[in-house]
């Protein structure tokens, strides 16, 4: 085979694109497909459901409740600074414009 012929093959290996339906691997040999990661999903729920059977979730949300006045204002200002960074942007504003969350 000459060599314009094997360049060409080897070019056009890397720029087949996936059939219809067929998700493109991402991560190389780690296996994650499209958006997202279906293992790191499955040992996410799988953990998150140990810890709710195996811990006292009350008593983790009480322990985590501000201690006192100055915390609480400064919970509130980290939220109200999380909410201003959002897409939607405040709540209000979703309430104006007759918009869905």
């Amino acid at each position: 085979m000459n060599d314009d012929r094997k360049q060409g093959q080897q070019q056009g290996q890397h720029n087949q694109q996936p059939k219809p339906g067929q998700q493109q691997q991402q991560g190389g040999a780690q296996g994650q497909y499209g958006e997202g990661n279906y293992k790191a999903t499955r040992d996410y729920n799988e953990g998150l459901k140990d810890h709710v059977q195996h811990h006292d979730i009350e008593k983790e949300a009480r322990d985590a409740a501000p201690k006192s006045e100055a915390e609480q204002r400064e919970m509130d200002e980290a939220e109200r600074i999380g909410k201003s960074k959002s897409k939607a942007g405040r709540e209000d504003d979703l309430r104006d414009t007759g918009k869905k969350a």
